[in-house]
């Protein structure tokens, strides 16, 4: 089992910057990708970033490429979102999630590839 803590969320106005932490314990020697979604109100969640466990490979939506970076701590089991630049429409709440299988852009950008959530961060860019 592993249990993921999201943290660093608040309110910031756009054009503004965020850095949201994940804090992995328990298995996380097995954790091999590691990817952050979002979901907004009414809407389905959303693949944001990834990266693999050596940090090599990593990808972004879209949505947020150019504005935001994906980082990870190994030595403090830690995956950093960065973003700035933000704009309202990143009004959502983030979730970071840990997954066992081998990292690929496929998988990585799933949901369904992943067993562990973290419990989510609000992040709300006002205009």
């Amino acid at each position: 089992q592993v249990q993921l803590v999201e943290s660093g969320g608040g309110l910031v106005q756009a054009g503004g910057s965020l850095r949201l932490s994940c804090v992995a314990s328990g298995r996380t020697f097995n954790i091999l990708t590691m990817s952050w979604f979002r979901q907004a109100p009414g809407k389905e969640r959303e693949f944001v970033a990834t990266i693999s466990r050596s940090g090599i490979s990593s990808y972004y939506a879209d949505s947020v490429k150019g504005r935001s970076t994906i980082s990870k701590d190994n030595a403090k089991n830690t995956v950093y979102l960065e973003m700035n630049s933000l704009k309202p429409e990143d009004t959502a709440v983030y979730y970071c999630a840990a997954g066992v299988t081998a990292w690929s852009r496929d998988s990585s950008t799933n949901p369904q590839s992943f067993d562990s959530w973290g419990q989510g961060a609000q992040v709300t860019v006002s205009s």
